[in-house]
Parts: structure tokens; C-alpha cells; sequence
């Protein structure tokens, strides 16, 4: 089976190897540096007691000093698994959330066709190159060297010149032989919709090579002399090289920086990059024309942990920081994340480097912020907090960014910090302004209620695990029912022995013949332990396991009542740390709030359970008697 290179590539892209490789070893903490990528263990391939088998997780290859064993994840896999290449290369596609190419005999052909668009774009290269050494570049030569741009920067980033000619490179590679189709497929002229003569893309322009990471030129980018351009700069469009969306300018180069100790910067445009690494920033890149999307930003953590966002101090560059946190959120990592170096107003890191200095822009780049500090930010800014229900109105929006990050370690600490942040947001603003009368009993505490209802009411989740047992052995009972109520399940956040449960529940094949029986076979003893509770033996829903409707309306009940219950119980696990001192009205009104939802759910499913059937309110009623008797509490006799 063929595939295609660009498949194998974006697979290397995603897979971490010191991720693959720690499966098989144990690190030596005392040489292994995370944050640098820069790995150390004894060697799994032959028998040794020091650690001289290093794994480089930026370029993404591994070596032995002892045995001299080498290679990338996809050998790691084969030599480690013992299996062939496209074996591993399933492994490691699964893990990364791929999906493998179907069989394409054309693979090899289309890889040929690559090859040749990537020579064709390398002669466009070296004919700008001499363009801008010609009489028609002399204005791009002026606009260049008022920019600071040596003879070595120039030929650092190969920049050459498109003269404003229709047809000069069309002529220039015909000329040489080069096939027509293939100037227009390398995206480097295009034909117009009249059906006319082909014309060159790029005229009148500054040209910038972009290669990628494997050091080929697979496109490019121009910036226009002419101040009324249509566009100030353009890229090439997307070919069979080039896809925007998964490029950086400067890529291989900041690569083999960054590995150097260089923090990797993250700038607008060309022009930013080249002024970095003037200033001795080596590893700077830049999108390419669009904000930076997901698969960027995992090309950024292959070459750094922790790249820094540089964008322009204007509207504009601010927004695109803004919206590169959403993307950010729910790819976080421990050890990947972003820091963010905000530019004064109007200034892109060239002009800062002009008027400051190098060590002005590193100096900023040192105390770059953490993205939650910009998360914090953006949902703060220009908001006036001077309600209850604006501050829960903050609350909900954090809430919802918080969200969108999925490793549980890593929003907890963001909610750590968002909470610390919050605080000494509202209680500074408490300690001063003037003393008013809010009607309470004690000046800037809670209404005593608050605390008595609604934290009253909070068990220490037993009344939970009731409800959850019943759910899960309805659930048991009438699998038909699990696709109905799927993702219901798996949002609720259950005890380890409920947990078992509900993942082989979702795991099944509720239409399968000998459902109950392949169940039990999986999770024997948890099931017994679940039906040997005697309120679950009690439940309606259990006692007649013929009726369907009734297991439906139990279960939706419960399901509502848990979701209340939570649902108050974050409320007062965000404001408990308030109720422990000095609070403000914000408090009292989430927590009242909370306290409401939850009686009005538990009011509503009463009410429906005694229109609608009798056994769920008798089971309602059951199992809150329960909970009031606690009758997980050992009694003395």
C-alpha cells in the first residue's frame, strides 16, 4: 500500500515521540530537560544500566550511544511492537486521530508530480532572485534597504523581485522547457476567465519564498510597491505543495533555533520574522495570511512547549490574539501552552526593534503573559461588574471558556488561578468603595439564609450515589433505553464502581442478543454489588423491568434532579472560598440563584411524576426518604 507523503508527514506532525518512546522507558529526571524536548533513558533495545538513548522530540528522532540504535516514532513502533511499517503506521494514526488513506495506487505518482511542481517552484525562485538586481528592481532595492535589509538578510531569505510584467516568469519557464499546466498548477500564473492568455500571478512585488519544514519551496508570498494595490500582500493560492493553513514562513530554520535554547516567537508577517532574526530572534516564524489555525499551532508545540504569540499593538492583531485562545483551550497539555507579548499600540516588532532596540523586544518577550492572564483579559475588558447579575454574567463566560479545555489538570489550575484573579478583582472593589446599606445583618457578608439553605443542602454527594445507582441499574434493565439517554451519561460525573458501569453500558450493543448475559460477564461483581442495594431493589423501575415507559420517566427524573443538585454545588464550590470572609452581593444572588433551579427541578418532576404515574412519584418520594434518613450512616441499635 502506497500513501501519500504529506499523510506520513502530518502524522509525524502529531505524534509526540518522547510520548511513543515513554511507554517502553523510564526517564532519567537528572539529564532529561521536558520543556527543551531534550529526553535521556537507558536504552530498550539492549541491556544497560545509564541512560544513553536520547530522543529529541523537536525533530522528532531518537539515538543510542551504546548501540547506536536510530530512528523515528514509525521505527520506534516497528522495532518495539514488532510490527511492519504500516502496522505501526495504524498504531500511531489511531493515536493521533487519523484516518488512514484508503488504498491509492496513485500515491507514488502523485508524490513524482510534487517533486516536479516543488523544482518548477524553485526556479521561480532563482528568477526573482536575479529580478531584483535589475533595473526594474531598483525601487524594491531602495524600499529594502530603508528597511535595513543587508545583502546577507537578502540572501538569508532568498528575497527577489516580480517585476510588473504580465507575462515575465510565463516566458521565462516555457522558455526553459517547463510544461504550461505546471506553472499553473505550482500556482505560479493563472488563466483568466475569458479564456485568455495565462498571466503571472505576482507583479509589481517583493517576493518571499516560503518553504516548508523539509527545506522545499512551496510557494510564495509578495508584497506589492504600488500603495494602492488591491492587496498589500499576497500569497500563493493553495496547490498540490501548498496548504496555508498548515504552513509557517520560516519554519525549518526556527526549528533548528529553537533547538538551540532560542524561544520561538510567533509574528504577524514576513517583514516581522526577518526584523526578529535580524535583531538575533532566530527562531521567529509567521502564519501565512490567515489567523494561526489548529494545525499550526501543533506545528509550534513540535518545535517549542511554549511558543510565544508576538502580534502588532492594534485592533486587529489584538482580536487575533482573542481568537487564538478559543483554538488553544482544548488542545492544552501539561508542558504546551502559550505566552503572549502584547506590542505597544501601533507597533509591529519591526518598529519596536527601531525605535528601542533588540533588548527592549527581548525584554518583552521574557515577561510575556501567560494566556490565561489573556483569557482573564478578554472577558474583563470593558465590562461593567457593578451588578449581581453581571458578575454572574463573568462567571458564566469563564465557566464556558473553561470548558473548552479538556485535561482535567490543566482546568483545574486555570480555574485556580481565574479564581484568585476574580477575587482580588471584586474584593478590591469592595475594600474601596464607600460602606452602604445593602440590608443585611452583618455589612458585607451574605444573607445568612444563603448559607443555611442552599450549603445546607449539599450532602457530601451520598444523595448522589442514590440516584446514580438507580439510573444505572434502570439503565441495565432496559438497555433499549441507553441511546436515549447516551450523552446524558456520559456527562454525569460518577463514583469509580458507577463509573465501570456506565462505560461498559456505553460500550455495548443494547439491540444485541444476550445483552444481560455478556454484561454480567464483563462486570460481574459490580452489577451484584449494584442490585444488592436496597433502594435499588425497591425502585419501580426495577421491581417492573416489563415497563419501559415507566424506567424512561424514573430515569429522566433522577437525571434532572442530579443535574440541579451539581449545578448548585458548583455554584458554591466557586463562591465557598467568598462565604469564608468578606463577600459581595454577587454571592448571595448566584447561590439564591442555584438554591431556586434545584427546588424547581425537584418541584417539577414531582409534579409530573404524580400527573403521570404513580409508582415514579412513590419512587421520588422513596428515595428522597432515604436521603433524609441517611440511611448511609450506621445506626446503633
Amino acid at each position: 500500500m502506497s500513501l501519500p507523503p504529506g499523510f506520513l508527514d502530518e502524522l509525524r506532525t502529531r505524534t509526540s515521540l518522547s510520548q511513543v518512546v515513554g511507554r517502553k522507558v523510564m526517564w532519567d529526571a537528572r539529564k532529561s530537560n521536558q520543556g527543551k524536548g531534550d529526553m535521556w533513558a537507558p536504552c530498550p533495545f539492549h541491556q544497560e544500566k545509564t541512560a544513553s538513548f536520547h530522543v529529541d522530540d523537536r525533530k522528532g528522532f531518537y539515538y543510542c550511544f551504546g548501540c547506536h540504535a536510530k530512528g523515528d516514532a514509525l521505527s520506534f513502533v516497528q522495532e518495539t511492537e514488532n510490527v511492519g511499517f504500516l502496522e505501526a503506521v495504524e498504531i500511531l494514526a489511531r493515536e493521533a486521530g487519523m484516518q488512514i488513506p484508503a488504498r491509492d495506487p496513485g500515491a507514488r505518482r502523485r508524490a513524482d508530480r510534487q517533486s516536479q511542481l516543488a523544482a518548477v517552484m524553485e526556479q521561480a525562485v532563482r528568477h526573482y532572485r536575479l529580478q531584483l538586481n535589475t533595473a526594474a528592481g531598483a525601487e524594491a532595492r531602495e524600499y529594502l534597504e530603508r528597511r535595513k535589509l543587508s545583502t546577507d538578510m537578502l540572501e538569508r531569505f532568498e528575497i527577489g523581485f516580480a517585476p510588473d510584467a504580465r507575462t515575465g516568469l510565463w516566458q521565462h519557464l516555457t522558455g526553459a522547457g517547463v510544461a504550461p499546466e505546471m506553472i499553473i498548477d505550482a500556482g505560479l500564473a493563472a488563466r483568466p476567465d475569458d479564456g485568455g492568455a495565462p498571466y503571472d500571478r505576482f507583479r509589481g512585488r517583493i517576493i518571499f519564498p516560503i518553504r516548508d519544514a523539509r527545506g522545499r519551496a512551496i510557494a510564495l508570498g509578495g508584497r506589492a510597491m504600488d500603495p494602492n494595490a488591491r492587496a498589500k500582500y499576497l500569497n500563493s493560492p493553495e496547490t498540490d505543495l501548498f496548504d496555508k493553513g498548515r504552513s509557517l514562513y520560516n519554519h525549518a530554520p526556527a526549528r533548528e533555533s529553537s533547538g538551540k535554547g532560542e524561544p520561538l516567537i510567533v509574528a504577524e508577517g514576513y517583514m516581522d520574522v526577518i526584523a526578529l532574526v535580524r535583531a538575533g530572534f532566530g527562531a521567529a516564524v509567521a502564519p501565512l495570511g490567515t489567523a494561526i489555525t489548529e494545525d499550526q499551532l501543533r506545528l509550534l508545540w513540535r518545535i517549542s512547549p511554549e511558543p510565544v504569540i508576538a502580534l502588532d499593538g492594534d485592533k486587529a492583531g489584538l482580536r487575533a490574539a482573542m481568537r487564538l485562545i478559543d483554538i488553544a483551550l482544548p488542545l492544552l497539555e501539561a508542558g504546551r501552552s502559550l505566552r503572549f507579548c502584547i506590542l505597544p499600540e501601533g507597533q509591529d516588532p519591526d518598529d519596536l526593534i527601531a525605535a528601542q532596540g533588540a533588548g527592549a523586544m527581548r525584554e518583552r518577550i521574557s515577561n510575556a503573559m501567560p494566556m490565561v492572564n489573556l483569557l482573564w483579559q478578554r472577558e474583563t475588558e470593558g465590562r461593567n461588574l457593578d451588578s449581581p447579575e453581571r458578575k454572574a454574567a463573568l462567571d458564566k463566560s469563564l465557566r464556558e471558556a473553561l470548558r473548552l479545555i479538556r485535561d482535567p489538570s490543566i482546568r483545574s489550575h486555570y480555574g485556580n488561578a481565574i479564581r484568585d484573579m476574580r477575587e482580588e478583582l471584586f474584593h478590591s472593589a469592595i475594600r474601596t468603595r464607600p460602606r452602604q446599606n445593602w440590608n443585611r445583618s452583618t455589612p458585607g457578608a451574605p444573607l445568612p439564609s444563603t448559607k443555611s439553605s442552599l450549603l445546607a443542602a449539599a450532602n457530601s454527594g451520598v444523595e448522589d450515589r442514590v440516584r446514580e445507582a438507580v439510573i444505572l441499574a434502570s439503565l441495565v434493565l432496559h438497555p433499549q433505553l441507553i441511546p436515549e439517554f447516551e450523552a446524558e451519561l456520559e456527562d454525569l460525573d460518577l463514583a469509580t464502581d458507577h463509573d465501570l458501569i456506565r462505560q461498559t453500558l456505553l460500550a455495548s450493543d443494547p439491540d444485541q442478543a444476550g445483552f444481560a448475559e455478556n454484561l454480567a460477564g464483563k462486570i460481574q461483581a459490580p452489577l451484584d454489588k449494584l442490585f444488592a442495594l436496597n433502594h435499588v431493589q425497591l425502585a419501580p423501575s426495577v421491581r417492573r423491568p416489563e415497563d419501559t415507559e415507566l424506567a424512561r420517566r424514573c430515569i429522566t427524573g433522577e437525571l434532572q434532579k442530579l443535574s440541579a443538585r451539581r449545578g448548585a454545588s458548583r455554584e458554591i464550590a466557586e463562591a465557598e472560598e467568598d462565604l469564608g470572609g468578606l463577600a459581595d452581593e454577587g454571592v448571595t444572588w448566584r447561590l439564591g440563584q442555584a438554591a431556586e433551579a434545584r427546588n424547581k427541578a425537584e418541584k417539577q418532576h414531582t409534579d409530573q411524576g404524580a400527573e403521570s404515574d404513580e409508582d415514579a412519584s412513590a419512587m421520588s418520594e422513596y428515595l428522597q426518604s432515604l436521603i433524609d434518613g441517611e440511611v448511609w450512616v450506621k445506626k446503633n441499635r
